[in-house]
């Protein structure tokens, strides 16, 4: 009887445990677009649960992915308020209940073109070029290569066994890649694959093909939430004598221009024309352009990611 009483308390108190465990909600912050190679993740956004019992804040990181772990007292199922605050956006507040689903936050920027009077036209930037240096290069770089892919997929829709999954077999999933050529005799090195748009933190690569290089690359992902849009870029060589000096083109949406570059890159510069001349602007340690405000971000191999937004009075030719 004894026995039968303690396995019943033990059972409670397990139970209660189980239950009280506090709820974290993972999400990730986005620019809303209807274009998704334009929903660029937002980094370091202030995000503020909030009932009337109690309110948590959480920050997202360089790729917009967010973590906040609730009070005990906010259990599954209770009614949450998310709020998201950057200066560069506009106020979103979204109404939801605690739960694990994946939360994707599409905030709008506020417009940053000043009044330009009748008279004053905006400057052209065209032909922009990626200048960058390796200490260790033992053949020539003869170009760049770049292909965008997307994984077309939506989110919060359960997987029911059916492959492919999230990788917890929750969420219903979807696959995509691309490959490229670098034609006879030549090789592809420094091969990035990164994910530069949509919900970033709900991808994974499926198949790394592009690492070790070779004449030909390939590379697949998988994505479990949202649309998401990655750059599968690659340095083109040939088994020659080289200089030091590599150059490669920026991917542009809109007023941005993205890039990334390989780990050991240095002396990083941006040419364009500009006034009808080449101009070499050295980004330099603080990421400084009088055109353009820039931020970079490290991916877990080391490559880094840049961004690049035009300021006003600047446009794109």
């Amino acid at each position: 009887m004894a026995a039968a009483v303690a396995s019943v308390i033990l059972g409670t108190a397990l139970f209660f445990t189980f239950h009280r465990k506090p709820v974290s909600l993972r999400g990730a912050v986005t620019m809303q677009d209807p274009d998704p190679k334009k929903e660029l993740p937002i980094a370091d956004v202030e995000i503020t649960a909030a009932n009337e019992l109690k309110t948590v804040t959480a920050k997202s990181d360089a790729m917009g992915y967010f973590r906040i772990t609730l009070p005990i007292a906010l259990r599954r199922g209770h009614a949450v308020t998310l709020q998201f605050r950057h200066p560069g956006y506009r106020p979103l507040d979204l109404k939801e209940f605690a739960s694990d689903k994946l939360y994707v936050a599409r905030m709008t920027p506020l417009p940053r073109e000043t009044r330009i009077e009748a008279n004053q036209s905006q400057s052209l930037v065209g032909n922009v070029r990626i200048r960058y240096s390796i200490k260790t290069m033992a053949a020539v770089n003869i170009g760049s290569a770049v292909q965008v892919f997307q994984i077309e997929n939506k989110g919060n829709v359960p997987c029911n066994g059916q492959d492919p999954c999230s990788p917890d077999g929750k969420w219903k999933a979807a696959i995509g890649g691309a490959s490229l050529d670098a034609g006879t005799g030549n090789e592809f090195r420094d091969a990035r694959v990164s994910c530069i748009a949509g919900p970033c933190p709900f991808t994974k690569i499926e198949s790394d093909q592009f690492s070790k290089g070779g004449e030909t690359i390939s590379v697949s992902a998988r994505g479990w939430s949202d649309t998401t849009t990655f750059l599968l870029e690659a340095e083109v060589f040939h088994p020659m004598a080289s200089e030091m000096i590599h150059h490669s083109y920026p991917v542009i949406f809109g007023r941005a221009l993205n890039f990334t570059l390989p780990s050991e890159s240095e002396g990083v510069s941006i040419e364009a024309d500009m006034e009808r001349s080449t101009i070499i602007f050295p980004l330099g340690p603080a990421l400084h352009l009088s055109w353009a405000d820039c931020n970079a971000r490290v991916n877990p191999d080391r490559s880094k990611v840049y961004r690049c937004e035009l300021k006003p009075g600047y446009r794109f030719q």
